[in-house]
């Protein structure tokens, strides 16, 4: 197998997977694009595309528990997150919980062509249901990008994919906190993302308290020098995880910028991306 070592000048780093080899097909209405080192991810080519706020995501997570052995990512879509977790995390096993038929068969394709069988498992369905999740299975990890707005409230795509990643059809961020803080593993860590207006910021911390997690920690995301927070990253444990004088503060860290005023990606956006096998 002929494998591509350097993409303008940036050597890949990790794993060859099995690539093409492993039987996938990319179709028409395809395309099969590089997201993590020598990994690639299947996406629609008029569907939902991964974005900036799933690779924040992953990163965020991965770097505040780089130790997690077992990981699940909730409304997972096409799998753009846990395929970077998964990159990032090797010796971990993976689940990760979609509803979209037409995402699962992408994110399958995704898995196969990584060579992640033997350790990333894709479960078809709405993950508040029933029997999707076991009540004993617990996770160091747990990741989610909700969706961010309710239904009617903005312009809604008229594709499915991009409608479910974009409104709440299957659930809100509370329920993400909900499941999330069933299925955490002792100490275990959430990492999500969501709107950093103050409605929305609200929305996050009320979650999070009625499902007894605490926000430990929170990065502000400006996607151009100068402009206010749109989204944030979050970092959540269980409650009963922490001592009683830490329930009740988030450590607020310093914005992280994506793009310079000028419009070039920022410095520490292009060592974010570095840090999950993305061309800076």
């Amino acid at each position: 197998m002929n494998v591509e070592t350097h993409f303008k000048g940036w050597a890949k780093p990790g794993p060859v997977p099995p690539g093409l080899a492993a039987g996938v097909v990319v179709e028409p209405h395809e395309t099969l694009d590089a997201i993590s080192g020598h990994f690639r991810l299947f996406q629609l080519r008029d569907g939902h595309r991964f974005s900036t706020d799933d690779i924040l995501t992953a990163w965020y997570g991965t770097s505040w528990c780089p130790t997690a052995r077992t990981a699940i990512d909730l409304g997972s879509g096409i799998g753009t997150v846990g395929m970077i977790c998964a990159w990032r995390l090797p010796g971990a096993k993976f689940i990760t919980v979609e509803a979209q038929a037409e995402s699962v068969a992408l994110a399958r394709k995704s898995a196969r062509y990584n060579g992640l069988a033997d350790r990333y498992e894709i479960r078809e369905g709405d993950f508040r249901a029933a029997g999707i999740l076991k009540a004993d299975e617990t996770f160091d990890l747990v990741t989610g990008s909700p969706p961010y707005f309710p239904l009617g409230d903005g312009v809604e795509s008229g594709h499915p994919q991009k409608l479910a990643c974009r409104f709440e059809l299957r659930g809100t961020v509370a329920d993400y906190c909900t499941t999330a803080a069933k299925h955490l593993a002792p100490g275990g860590f959430f990492a999500c993302v969501f709107p950093h207006e103050p409605a929305q910021l609200a929305r996050v911390q009320s979650g999070a308290r009625a499902a007894g997690l605490v926000v430990v920690r929170k990065r502000p995301v400006v996607f151009r020098e100068g402009d206010p927070a749109l989204v944030a990253l979050f970092g959540l444990m269980r409650a009963e995880d922490l001592p009683g004088w830490f329930r009740g503060q988030t450590w607020t860290e310093p914005d992280l910028v994506i793009r310079t005023r000028d419009g070039k990606i920022h410095p520490e956006y292009s060592a974010v991306k570095l840090a999950i096998g993305f061309p800076p």
